[in-house]
């Protein structure tokens, strides 16, 4: 017999997350292929709208390295790489992962294939 909170669990439907839809712009790629003479509106920043770079000025200006073995291990190290990589997705939104186990070979395969992707049309694009 199961107890009464599996039986909630299993009663109740998971929930569905509705993070909206992307919007489709021409890609600068795109862009570049036509004789525009004006830059699009959504790709102009006015001089006062700059943002600070980087949001906190004790933060390096380069892009943060984390070290995924440093946070695999339980050792006092890994604290110190959570730290890193907690700022680096609060304060930067992306950062560089090393020490992965990814082969290189893989990671150029990758790259070939991302850019062939990128040199598609949009409309192949899309359809992908």
């Amino acid at each position: 017999m199961l107890d009464k909170s599996k039986r909630n669990m299993e009663k109740e439907a998971p929930k569905v997350i509705n993070l909206g839809k992307s919007i489709i712009v021409p890609s600068v790629q795109e862009l570049a292929k036509e004789s525009i003479t004006n830059i699009p509106l959504r790709y102009v920043i006015e001089n006062g709208d700059w943002p600070d770079c980087p949001t906190n000025p004790s933060l390096p200006l380069s892009i943060p390295v984390i070290d995924l073995q440093r946070l695999l291990h339980g050792d006092s190290k890994n604290y110190e790489e959570l730290d890193k990589l907690h700022l680096a997705c609060k304060e930067w939104g992306f950062f560089q992962v090393v020490n992965h186990g990814v082969s290189t070979s893989l990671l150029e395969t990758f790259m070939i294939e991302v850019t062939n992707f990128l040199k598609l049309p949009m409309e192949k694009k899309k359809k992908l």
